[in-house]
């Protein structure tokens, strides 16, 4: 078993770059959302998820965290 990190510890090693997904409970961390959208704006989704190869729920995944870890990297600079 591995020593758990304290909030700041953890904090320090993400500032820093550093790997924590090990310190992450991932079966905990997930939750559920539902989100209601125009047809048009789901075939767009289908449309550019087919295109890329991944489902529609991965393409999102992907969009919203590339979006939020912009927005973080650009408040740090």
């Amino acid at each position: 078993m591995t020593k758990r990190r304290s909030t700041s510890e953890f904090d320090k090693a993400f500032d820093d770059g550093e790997s924590v997904i090990g310190d992450l409970d991932l079966e905990r961390a997930i939750r559920r959302v539902n989100l209601d959208l125009p047809e048009w704006v789901i075939g767009e989704l289908d449309q550019e998820s087919e295109r890329v190869g991944i489902t529609r729920q991965a393409l999102i995944k992907t969009w919203i965290v590339d979006k939020l870890d912009s927005r973080h990297h650009k408040s740090r600079a």
